[in-house]
């Protein structure tokens, strides 16, 4: 699923993350809304006149069926755990661009070591769309939280940069013709 407008009655109280700000808001029990994107495992919910970013742990909140971790051998090949790690950076999405952020062109550098004591750490390195952008901070967590969930990984360094900074030619071809931006 991903555009949609589908209404809702959250079923418990929830923290939401305000759109583009990137605020955490309490949104309680029994308010109504609608789902205006669904991607990743994550959702956009309209409430009040304002967008909110549902984290998919926060699924049943909206009625939705939590989205379990990716499905991989613990003692899967490096290789294996690098395939993962691309998997899963492509189901995070800007709750506002209805395309994953591998395909934007916001990884800029995705590799696995080793740390000291043989366990694996997932090195990334991303950008924004935009350096202002309240919605930084929640998408590097969403990263780092689906990269930790592969079996296998310890941990997760995700550094933010803006050098170089993005621009659309670092967009696949895929991205731009979803997006309008030739």
């Amino acid at each position: 699923m991903s555009h949609t407008y589908e209404p809702v009655t959250l079923t418990r109280d929830v923290i939401g993350i305000l759109i583009p700000q990137g605020t955490k808001v309490e949104l309680p029990e029994g308010a109504n809304g609608a789902i205006t994107q669904a991607l990743g495992g994550s959702f956009t919910v309209q409430v009040e006149g304002h967008l909110f970013r549902i984290d998919g742990k926060d699924a049943d909140a909206i009625g939705k069926e939590v989205v379990r971790g990716p499905d991989i051998s613990p003692d899967a090949s490096d290789e294996e755990i690098e395939k993962a790690m691309w998997d899963q950076m492509r189901t995070c999405f800007d709750p506002e661009i209805p395309v994953n952020i591998v395909e934007l062109g916001l990884i800029y550098e995705s590799r696995l070591e080793r740390t000291d004591d043989g366990r694996r750490r997932a090195k990334i390195r991303m950008t924004l769309t935009a350096p202002g952008c309240g919605m930084g901070d929640i998408l590097v967590d969403d990263v780092k939280t689906k990269v930790t969930a592969i079996p296998g990984v310890a941990e997760a360094d995700v550094e933010l940069t803006f050098d170089p900074p993005w621009d659309q030619s670092m967009m696949s071809e895929e991205a731009r013709l979803a997006t309008g931006m030739f």
